[in-house]
């Protein structure tokens, strides 16, 4: 998902969302939860402590259809900090899972499965009426 960035402290940049890719933001008590239910399907996933919530990426345009309650797609002009490629703990922002050479994206259809699966039975239920 590289763009056109500002420079931060330490090799962070300021990335917005929309411009080459969309972002989720999701509660950290799913999210982790997700990240188990998708595995090797997962690309880079983003946590931030002090929000807590995990972050994924989506192809750029798919925040639009995006309709999994309790989740946030990031719209254009809103923007993340993003660490440095190998920042795997805190304090701050860090990757839960690293970004690899085009892998920053999750297949949207994969990451609204393994979210519904992840709030358990009561929101399947709800989704399927």
């Amino acid at each position: 998902m590289p763009s056109p960035r500002t420079r931060t402290i330490s090799s962070w940049h300021n990335e917005e969302a929309g411009r080459t890719g969309d972002a989720v933001r999701v509660p950290r008590s799913i999210g982790l939860d997700a990240v188990a239910i998708l595995g090797s399907r997962s690309g880079a996933v983003l946590e931030d402590p002090l929000a807590a919530s995990l972050y994924w990426f989506i192809p750029q345009g798919a925040s639009a259809e995006w309709d999994v309650p309790n989740t946030r797609a990031l719209e254009q002009g809103a923007h993340l900090f993003i660490p440095p490629v190998r920042r795997t703990k805190g304090p701050g922002s860090h990757w839960r899972i690293c970004p690899g050479e085009g892998a920053w994206v999750t297949e949207p259809a994969a990451l609204r499965a393994a979210l519904l699966d992840a709030f358990g039975p009561a929101l399947a239920m709800e989704e399927a009426e």
